[in-house]
């Protein structure tokens, strides 16, 4: 939708030159707290299944995702003491307007997860691909506390699996049947008051 991308475009770039002495502080305490690169960059699964690379400011110590790709709990050992408060307000994901001004990403859409969960979507969730991925979704405020969720969950990773997974996909695929620039609007706004009440 023209429309859509003409507005992802325009606040993506209004957001980075507004933000974009925030971006340097952040970079600065990044690289303070602890050794490694300022961003983490991962590949997720995006449009129409092909991967694309999604950018993040560094939250975890260098090489702590070869622990795992799911993050337990606010006070997961391996997330940095700036990585902390980057992760409770949200701040790391702002380097995916990088990722919306190039086009792998919108504002709204569904969630872009890693390959290793995409596989074992089936042929009816696949349907979430058909759009771009966000960087903020209904699911993403309804689960705005999923590190807490999975953190007191027995088996994290089966839980995220059974119980998270199909629910956001649900709220992804409700989305993309009425998804609507005044829809955009109205998730965007939800998603900073949710954000703004941590």
């Amino acid at each position: 939708m023209l429309l859509k991308r003409v507005f992802d475009v325009f606040f993506a770039l209004i957001g980075v030159i507004i933000l974009l002495p925030l971006f340097v502080i952040i970079a600065i305490s990044v690289s303070i707290n602890s050794r490694g690169g300022v961003f983490y960059i991962q590949h997720r699964v995006g449009r129409n299944g092909v991967d694309f690379k999604l950018l993040k400011f560094r939250t975890m110590y260098a090489n702590a995702d070869k622990a795992g790709l799911l993050t337990i709990g606010h006070h997961d050992y391996r997330i940095t003491t700036a990585g902390y408060w980057l992760r409770r307000y949200k701040l790391d994901e702002l380097p995916q307007l990088f990722n919306v001004l190039i086009g792998d990403m919108s504002f709204v859409g569904p969630r872009p997860e890693v390959r290793k969960y995409v596989e074992i979507y089936s042929p009816k969730q696949r349907r979430v691909l058909s759009v771009k991925p966000g960087i903020t979704d209904k699911a993403s405020i309804m689960y705005f506390n999923e590190n807490e969720l999975l953190a007191a969950a027995y088996e994290p990773e089966q839980f995220y699996i059974k119980e998270i997974i199909p629910s956001k996909i649900q709220y992804n695929l409700e989305y993309i049947d009425k998804h609507n620039l005044w829809l955009d609007i109205k998730i965007i706004w939800q998603t900073l008051k949710k954000v703004a009440s941590k």
